[in-house]
């Protein structure tokens, strides 16, 4: 069987029939999570293509396995092998203490120029969850990857460079605003055009691709408003510029309850809405945390800046089960380059108990096998999993949350959701 690479083109990402596929095994509880996921992964392609495909699997290091080997956390070979192969996924992977790297996840991002963080969130039936009803939560969270506060530009209080950027802030620009500025520390908050564009284009093109019914935006720019501000105004402006024909806006609402009224507005929106159109508006971020838990079913694909998107992605994955059963993905939509990847961390005190949920590197690689255009093999994975769920066979996290439940070890749990597809 010849290994193939995959590639982008004019068309999009060209997928051959036997790619190469590179892959983190991730620390602590990684190596266990990963046994149990790649095991589901070829019986869904095998079970969906009848042998017709298959996927090449090859180890690539980074983390403590990385360091252990070779002195290094994130070596180069890894991300050449990323760079040359396009698509590739992993588990959770330590963050070094002390100098060097800050995240081996930031920097694979960064390096890549990963700028979609993409996290689906949705609820499978029989998952405990702390909602009322969860099932009215499915959303797309589409985080911007490579701005804002997590660009790392900062400076420890008393440090020369703080000192340097309180002078410059106060002598030159005439800040006034700085309460403690002998002992402040300072962040600078990046946020482009170009950044937030290229985020809001993938969201809303996602949206159209899969009928999504609405894209929101979701930012602080009643305070900040030239940076998350200037974030929903760009969304806006690029809707108009490159979806006029396919997505309907808030700030079209607005104009039109200016000039007619709001009855005649709403009446405007719902004939736009019903010719397939989608809508694109906006909120506030502490208000969206808050629709979250009372009206989850007002939003769909949701776009916004990289630390909003921390939280968001967190608080939604609460509200359907926990981040044990989030999955992530990090994607370059112009070059096609796209790492997927458990959400939780390495849990390093259960590493080698075959004992934890691989549920979020799964749908991970369920995530990857949409991306790579494989989405039958994908749905054999979503129905193995959702019946195994619902029949309360489960791992130690869910066990303990569900009544009458059957305790399943990772590598049982796998074997289990291997069974209920082939139904």
């Amino acid at each position: 069987m010849e290994e193939q690479p995959i590639s982008m083109t004019e068309g999009g990402l060209q997928v051959p029939d036997h790619p190469l596929i590179p892959f983190i095994e991730g620390d602590g509880i990684g190596p266990d999570i990963w046994k149990a996921s790649v095991r589901v992964f070829d019986a869904a392609v095998e079970l969906a293509y009848g042998g017709r495909r298959k996927i090449c699997w090859k180890e690539v290091l980074a983390g403590e396995k990385a360091h252990a080997q070779t002195g290094e956390w994130l070596p180069q070979a890894t991300l050449d092998a990323f760079k040359t192969y396009r698509i590739a996924i992993k588990g959770p992977l330590t963050t070094p203490v002390g100098g060097g790297i800050r995240s081996l996840n930031v920097a694979l991002r960064q390096e890549l120029d990963l700028y979609a963080c993409v996290r689906p969130v949705r609820w499978y039936h029989g998952v405990p969850s702390p909602l009322l009803h969860p099932e009215r939560v499915d959303m797309v969270i589409f985080r911007e990857n490579t701005e804002d506060i997590y660009a790392g530009i900062e400076y420890p209080a008393g440090s020369p460079e703080a000192a340097k950027l309180r002078d410059f802030l106060i002598g030159e620009m005439g800040v006034k605003s700085i309460r403690f500025p002998d002992s402040a520390a300072f962040g600078i908050k990046p946020v482009s055009r170009e950044g937030s564009e290229r985020l809001i284009r993938s969201a809303i093109a996602y949206a159209i691709e899969h009928q999504r019914p609405s894209v929101t935006l979701v930012h602080k720019g009643n305070i900040m408003k030239y940076t998350e501000g200037g974030f929903k105004q760009w969304g806006y402006e690029l809707a108009a510029r490159e979806f006029a024909g396919q997505v309907y806006t808030w700030e079209q609402w607005e104009k039109t309850k200016a000039a007619e009224g709001e009855e005649a507005a709403n009446r405007a929106m719902q004939v736009e809405l019903a010719q397939g159109k989608i809508l694109l508006k906006d909120i506030i971020a502490d208000n969206f945390l808050q629709q979250i838990l009372l009206a989850p079913q007002d939003f769909s694909v949701v776009a916004t800046l990289n630390l909003n998107g921390d939280y968001i992605s967190d608080a939604l994955a609460a509200s359907v089960g926990g981040i044990g059963i989030a999955p992530g993905a990090n994607i370059n939509y112009t070059t096609g380059h796209a790492v997927f990847e458990a959400t939780h961390g390495t849990a390093p005190r259960f590493a080698g108990t075959d004992s934890m949920n691989p549920s979020s590197l799964l749908l991970s690689g369920v995530m990857m096998l949409e991306y790579m255009n494989w989405k039958e093999a994908a749905a054999c994975i979503v129905r193995g999993l959702s019946q195994a769920i619902m029949r309360k066979k489960v791992t130690i996290d869910f066990y303990r949350l569900m009544p009458h439940a059957t305790l399943l070890k990772t590598s049982e749990f796998a074997g289990e959701i291997i069974k209920e597809m082939q139904v």
